[in-house]
C-alpha cells in the first residue's frame, strides 16, 4: 500500500471536506476460514483443561479454566482486529488478565465477586508463579490455598491467546503449509499434556478424550486446503475423495486408538505423572523424632500446662507424631525418599482432607485446642481429621504452611505453633475391637520401612513370650501382658525410688529386656513391644502423643507433660491401626529385689574400658527459633503477600520502561553527534537526516533513495489535515539543507542552527498531530532497526495505525 493511499488528503479550495475513515472501516475482520481454524483450536483447548479434572475433584475449576480461554480468545481476536502491535498486545493481554482474572479464578477475593481487590490480585499473582507446584504437592482433590485455581486460568488463557494470534495472524497470511499447521497446535498440545502430567494416577476419560482430540487435529490438518479447482466445479470428484478420506481417517482413529487405549495403556499405578516424581516440601528428618523428646514431657515440664482441649471424650488420646522407621538408634518417620506413602510424607492439604486408607472408624465431636506451653511443628489432634482450621494466634494466618500425612493422621505446620495458637478439628477415631472380635482376623498387607540393628533379645524374648498362640492379635496381646505385668514404670523423676534410663536405641531396648527386673516408661516400652510385633512379621508402628484423664461431661481439659504417652498401632485386614498399651501401671519397684552390683572377675586380657552409663541421657524435642523481642514489638509487618505483588508490578514496569529508556538514549547519541558535526555543511545534512529518522519512527512512509526534495513532498502529503493546523514546509527546509550541503561557501553557524530549529519544530507538529498511541510506540522504535521494530510492532500500514 502506497503513502498516498493511506494519507487523509487535504481539502481543494472550495471543495466539500474530505471525510475522515470510520473506525469500523479501519477493524480488520477476520475470514471465515480463520474463524474455523480458530474454532478447532478452542474446542482442542477445552479438552486440555478437562484433564484436570482429576486434581480438582470435580468441575469446580472449570468457571477458572473456561474464563482464561474466553479471555484469551477475545484478546487474541480484538488485538488482531485493531491491528495492535506485539507490545501493545502484550500490554492489552495484561491488564486483561488482572481485571479478569479475580473474578473467574478468586471470586471470593472479589467485592461482588467481580470487582476485584488487593487481595485477589495478590492471590492471582501468587497463584502464577507458585501455583504449579503447589497443585503437585497438594493432596488431591485440591480446594486450598484459594489461588489454586489460578492454574487452569493461568494455562488455558496463554494456550488461548497464543493459539488464537497464530491462527489469525501468522497462519492466516501464509501459505496452509502442513508443518505451520502443526506449530499452530503446539499450544493445544502442551495444554494437553500438562493436565496428564499436572494429573493423578486417575485419568479422567483418557481414551475418549484422546481419540477426539487426536481426530480433530488430523481432520482439521487433511481440510487446510479449501476444496476448488476446475475439478471440483466439474465433477466434485476432489471433494469426494476428502470427504471418503475424512471418514477413513475418522473411524482409523477411532478403532486403532480405542484399542490401543484398551490393550496398551499402562495401569492406573503405572501412569507417570510428576507429582509422583517430585519430593513433597516438607521433610520431618529435618527435625529431630518426637520420640526422644519424650523425656521432656515426663521430667523437665511435668507440671507446665502445654495446650488446652475441649470436646475429648473418656479414653481419647491425642495423636502428635507417628513412627514406623527404627535405626537402631531411635524410632522416627519414614523419609519421603524411601517411601512416597509412609509417615515421612506430608502433603498440602486443600478443603477435603483426604481419608486414611487403612481404618475403620466412628465419629468424634468437634475438638479445639488452644496452645500455652507447647512448642512445635507437630500438632497434637484427635484421630483422623476430616476438618481443620486455624483459628486465632499467630498460627491463623499461616493456613498454607499445614501439612498432612492421611496414613498416619498426623499434621504439621511447618512454622511451628506457638502461645495463643488455637485451632478447630472435626475427626473420627478408629475403633479398638476387643481380642476375641480379633481372633480371626490377619494382620494388614503394609509397606513399612525394615528396622534396623536390632538386639537378638528382641526376637528371643518375642517368641518367648507369645508362646503357644497362633493368630496375630493373641500373640501380641500374650507379649503385651508380660510386659505390663512384670515390669515397672519410672520416668527417672527424683521421686522414683529406681532410677530409669531414657532413650530408646538398641543399647536401651537389651538393657529393658535383659536386666532382672524391666524398668522404664512408655518410651522404652512402646519401642519394646513395636520391635517385637516387627520381629514377627507383624506391620506396628510408634505413636508419640498425650493421655490426659477425661471424665464423662468434661469441659475444657489442660494437658500437661505429666500426659504425655507412647503407644503401638498395628494393622489388622480391613479394620485398621489397632492400639496397643504395653506400659505397666506398676511404680512401686521392691527394693529387695533391686539387684546389686557384683564384683565380676576379669580376664588376664586386657579389656577395653567399659562405658558408664549416666542416669541422664536426655533428648529434647526440636525448639524453634523464636523471634527476637524487639521483633514481636514491632509496630508493623509487611504482609508476604506484599513481595510478589511488589516484584510483579517492579517487573512489569521493567519491561515497559527499560527498554524505553534505552531507546531515548541511543537517540540522545544519535541526535548529539549529528548536531556537534564539525562543518556546518554535516551539521545541515545531520538534521535532515534526524527529522527523516523521526517521521519514520512516527509511522511514516520513508522510501529510500530519493532526494530531499522528493522526499520532503512524500512527507507533506501524509501530513494528516487540519483546519487548525497547516503541513510543516518540509520542502523549503530541504532545500536550506541542499543550499548548505551542496554550496561550496563557507556558511555561519546560525544557519546551520536555524536548519536544526526548522527541522526539531516539523518533528514536533508531526508528533503533536499523531495519535497517543503511534507517540507511544515511537518511543520504542529506532530506524536504524526500522525493518524489526516494524514486523514486531505493527501489522497493517502505519498511516491506518495512527
Amino acid at each position: 500500500m502506497t503513502a498516498a493511499s493511506v494519507a487523509t488528503p487535504v481539502a481543494a479550495p472550495g471543495a466539500a471536506p474530505a471525510t475522515a475513515p470510520t473506525r469500523r472501516a479501519a477493524l480488520e475482520l477476520p475470514s471465515g476460514r480463520t474463524w474455523f481454524d480458530i474454532a478447532i483450536l478452542m474446542v482442542l483447548a477445552v479438552l486440555g483443561v478437562l484433564g484436570f479434572t482429576p486434581s480438582y475433584g470435580g468441575y469446580s475449576f472449570l468457571a477458572a479454566g473456561l474464563g482464561g480461554l474466553a479471555l484469551g480468545l477475545a484478546t487474541g481476536l480484538l488485538t488482531t482486529m485493531l491491528r495492535l502491535g506485539g507490545l501493545l498486545t502484550f500490554a492489552v493481554a495484561i491488564v486483561g488478565y488482572f481485571l479478569v482474572g479475580p473474578a473467574v479464578a478468586v471470586p471470593s477475593q472479589t467485592v461482588f465477586g467481580v470487582v476485584p481487590t488487593l487481595r485477589s490480585l495478590a492471590s492471582l499473582a501468587l497463584g502464577t508463579v507458585d501455583g504449579w507446584s503447589d497443585l503437585l504437592t497438594l493432596s488431591t482433590p485440591v480446594g486450598a490455598p484459594a489461588y489454586i485455581a489460578v492454574v487452569p486460568y493461568a494455562s488455558a488463557w496463554l494456550v488461548a491467546l497464543s493459539s488464537t494470534l497464530l491462527a489469525a495472524r501468522w497462519l492466516a497470511r501464509r501459505p496452509r503449509t502442513a508443518w505451520r499447521f502443526g506449530v499452530t497446535l503446539i499450544p493445544a498440545v502442551v495444554l494437553y499434556l500438562a493436565g496428564i502430567l499436572l494429573g493423578t494416577q486417575e485419568a479422567y476419560q483418557a481414551g475418549i478424550r484422546g481419540v477426539a482430540f487426536a481426530v480433530l487435529a488430523l481432520v482439521w490438518l487433511g481440510w487446510r486446503q479449501p476444496v476448488g479447482g476446475v475439478a471440483a466445479r466439474t465433477d466434485g470428484a476432489l471433494l469426494r475423495r476428502k470427504v471418503v478420506g475424512t471418514v477413513t481417517v475418522v473411524l482409523v482413529a477411532v478403532v486403532v486408538g480405542g484399542g490401543a487405549a484398551y490393550w496398551f495403556s499402562p495401569a492406573q499405578d503405572q501412569r507417570f505423572v510428576l507429582r509422583d516424581e517430585i519430593e513433597p516440601p516438607f521433610d520431618p528428618l529435618d527435625y529431630p523424632s518426637p520420640l526422644a523428646g519424650f523425656r521432656h514431657f515426663s521430667k523437665q515440664t511435668v507440671d507446665d500446662a502445654q495446650f488446652t482441649v475441649t470436646g475429648l471424650q473418656p479414653g481419647d488420646r491425642i495423636r502428635m507424631a507417628t513412627l514406623d522407621s527404627f535405626t537402631g538408634k531411635l524410632w522416627n518417620v519414614t523419609g519421603a525418599a524411601a517411601s512416597t506413602s509412609g509417615s515421612g510424607s506430608f502433603e498440602l492439604v486443600g478443603r477435603s482432607i483426604p481419608h486414611a486408607p487403612l481404618a475403620t472408624t466412628t465419629s468424634h465431636p468437634e475438638v479445639e485446642v488452644t496452645i500455652s506451653g507447647y512448642q512445635d511443628v507437630w500438632v497434637p489432634g484427635v484421630g483422623y481429621p476430616t476438618d481443620f482450621e486455624l483459628t486465632g494466634g499467630e498460627a491463623a494466618g499461616h493456613s498454607d504452611d499445614l501439612r498432612y500425612n492421611a496414613a498416619t493422621g498426623s499434621m504439621v505446620l511447618t512454622t511451628g505453633l506457638h502461645e495463643g495458637d488455637s485451632y478447630r478439628i472435626d475427626a473420627v477415631t478408629q475403633e479398638a475391637p476387643s481380642v476375641q472380635e480379633l481372633s480371626t482376623v490377619p494382620v494388614a498387607h503394609v509397606e513399612l520401612p525394615p528396622v534396623e540393628k536390632v538386639p537378638d533379645v528382641v526376637a528371643k524374648k518375642a517368641q518367648e513370650w507369645a508362646g503357644a498362640e497362633t493368630s496375630p492379635v493373641e500373640q501380641l496381646e500374650a507379649i503385651r501382658l508380660v510386659l505390663t505385668r512384670d515390669g515397672y514404670l519410672s520416668h527417672g523423676r527424683s521421686s522414683d525410688v529406681v532410677p530409669s534410663r531414657a532413650g530408646h536405641g538398641a543399647d536401651r531396648i537389651s538393657e529393658l529386656l535383659e536386666g532382672r527386673q524391666m524398668i522404664g516408661d512408655e518410651e522404652q516400652y512402646s519401642s519394646a513391644f513395636a520391635l517385637m510385633a516387627r520381629s514377627l512379621g507383624y506391620p506396628a508402628r510408634v505413636v508419640m502423643g498425650f493421655a490426659p484423664e477425661v471424665s464423662e461431661g468434661s469441659g475444657a481439659i489442660t494437658v500437661t507433660g505429666r500426659d504425655a504417652t507412647a503407644w503401638v498401632e498395628v494393622a489388622f485386614e480391613g479394620v485398621g491401626w489397632v492400639p496397643f498399651d504395653p506400659t505397666p501401671d506398676e511404680t512401686d519397684i521392691p527394693q529387695d529385689q533391686v539387684p546389686k552390683p557384683q564384683s565380676e572377675p576379669q580376664p588376664q586380657v586386657r579389656q577395653p574400658p567399659r562405658a558408664d552409663k549416666e542416669p541422664e541421657n536426655l533428648l529434647t524435642p526440636v525448639q524453634l527459633d523464636q523471634q527476637d523481642d524487639d521483633e514481636d514489638d514491632a509496630p508493623f509487618t509487611i504482609p508476604g503477600w506484599v513481595y510478589p505483588v511488589g516484584a510483579g508490578v517492579l517487573g512489569l514496569a521493567a519491561l515497559v520502561f527499560v527498554p524505553m529508556i534505552v531507546v531515548a538514549a541511543i537517540k540522545s547519541r544519535r541526535l548529539r553527534r549529528r548536531r556537534r558535526a564539525a562543518r556546518v555543511a554535516d551539521q545541515a545534512a545531520g538534521a535532515w537526516a534526524e527529522l527523516v529518522d523521526r517521521y519514520s519512527e512516527l509511522g511514516y512512509q520513508v522510501p529510500a533513495r530519493l532526494t530531499r526534495g522528493m522526499l520532503a513532498a512524500r512527507l507533506e502529503a501524509q501530513f494528516p489535515a487540519s483546519e487548525q493546523q497547516a503541513p510543516p514546509r518540509l520542502r523549503v527546509l530541504a532545500a536550506d539543507a541542499d543550499e548548505l550541503v551542496f554550496s561550496a561557501r563557507d556558511a555561519e553557524t546560525a544557519e546551520g542552527d536555524a536548519v536544526w530549529a526548522s527541522a526539531l519544530d516539523a518533528v514536533h507538529l508531526a508528533r503533536t498531530q499523531s495519535t497517543a498511541r503511534v507517540r507511544l510506540l515511537s518511543r520504542y522504535r529506532v530506524r536504524a532497526g526500522r525493518d524489526l521494530v516494524s514486523r514486531l510492532t505493527t501489522t497493517a500500514p502505519r498511516r491506518s495505525d495512527r
